[in-house]
């Protein structure tokens, strides 16, 4: 296996005085990837117009013989890494921004409903409803099953079907949750949702490059993901998958010159942006394959964050009851009694205190009201960083 731990941290730009627990938030850019994306922005301040509108997409019919435009042969190279054409790939900044053109592609009417797990991100959650309400809809919340016990296959999907509608418009289902942390059962959740004629679209912003996927398997309509948090990609770059019944009716959330053009038309021309993210994205994947070994580099962040976890939900006297399988690289653990006490206010006063007074940045975050630490380990980390943050946890002055 590779030297990984704070020997690693060569490989990144980040401060090495800073124990740095939080790389699921917005990801961490490793140099040989900026590197790249710095020879993709070289390349295009040679001749700007001529790669923006004759190399990267077209904003004419191809001529026969042309070349695949690079956003498409892109697009190829991460359909192949997620299990998915590239075809049916169009790029996004984020995981937002492809839930706000599907959420603002659908014809909604007045009492129809939008369902939303109650693990779902926040900013997502407000975007349904501000789409809601200006069609007169509504979104419903589940209560889903946490702290996790056991096989939750089951659990969820039961959860999820249960508050099913015959107005159900669609149903948001995370794949890896950004507040427990959980990797959900989409596919069995996903089939409830396809048994009741309920469209899916699964939020995947932690899922590339922290679990293996296969997109075109787990019965879903779309598909977000973010490229820029586990698979290493510059910022701002993610993707949005569309099954091809869904792609006519689908639109970004800025029109353009694309409009009713095909999918990738609209999509990858929204206006003069930076599209090197996107184009180094590859070296992400890369660099995950060809110096860190992704099995390798799966193995240590899950057998890092699974230990400590255990660690430090026995040092807190908190219980640990998450089966393995819905643990990837991240796990949310309850804080110790006496911050849980304090309750969601102590979430973001701790987060805080820990950058500014021990120079550690990790996620704190209320879980139903009660403070918990998000651990998210990365090949840069080792137990000593989080022997660090429990330290520092310990001798907060609440």
């Amino acid at each position: 296996m590779p030297p990984f731990g704070r020997s690693f941290l060569a490989h990144w730009w980040l401060d090495p005085e800073i124990t740095y627990l939080n790389h699921g938030t917005v990801g961490a850019t490793p140099r040989v990837v900026l590197e790249a994306q710095h020879a993709w922005q070289r390349r295009i301040e040679a001749q700007p117009a001529s790669f923006l509108f004759r190399e990267l997409m077209r904003t004419t019919p191809d001529a026969p013989g042309a070349s695949r435009p690079l956003l498409r042969t892109t697009a190829d190279t991460i359909g192949d890494f997620v299990g998915a054409r590239g075809d049916d790939i169009v790029f996004v900044d984020n995981a937002s921004t492809g839930i706000n053109a599907v959420l603002r592609s659908l014809a909604l009417q007045p009492g129809d409903e939008i369902v939303v797990l109650d693990q779902a991100y926040g900013a997502v959650v407000l975007a349904a409803e501000f789409v809601a309400r200006g069609a007169g809809a509504r979104v419903v919340t589940v209560t889903t099953p946490w702290p996790a016990r056991g096989d939750m296959t089951d659990a969820y999907a039961d959860a999820l079907e249960g508050a099913l509608t015959p107005r159900t418009r669609l149903a948001i289902i995370d794949h890896i949750s950004s507040q427990t942390a959980l990797i959900l059962p989409v596919a069995a959740m996903a089939a409830r949702c396809r048994a009741r004629g309920v469209p899916v679209l699964v939020d995947g912003a932690h899922a590339p490059g922290a679990i293996a996927l296969d997109i075109a398997s787990l019965g879903a309509d779309w598909y977000v993901g973010n490229l820029h948090k586990w698979a290493f990609a510059p910022r701002a770059c993610g993707f949005l998958w569309v099954a091809t019944a869904h792609r006519e009716r689908l639109h970004p959330p800025v029109i353009s010159w694309g409009l009713d053009a095909g999918l990738a038309q609209e999509f990858d021309w929204t206006g003069t942006r930076d599209p090197s993210a996107m184009l180094a994205a590859p070296a992400g994947l890369a660099f995950m394959r060809d110096t860190l070994g992704l099995d390798a580099m799966r193995s240590w962040n899950h057998d890092l964050v699974w230990r400590m976890a255990h660690t430090l939900a026995a040092r807190w006297g908190q219980p640990w009851t998450t089966p393995e399988a819905l643990v990837g690289c991240m796990a949310s653990v309850q804080l110790p009694a006496r911050i849980t006490a304090l309750g969601e206010a102590a979430a973001p006063a701790l987060k805080d205190w820990l950058l500014h007074q021990r120079r550690i940045e990790a996620q704190v975050l209320a879980i139903r009201g009660q403070a918990c630490v998000r651990l998210a380990a990365q090949v840069y980390n080792d137990e000593s960083d989080y022997e660090r943050l429990a330290q520092a946890i310990d001798e907060w002055p609440a």
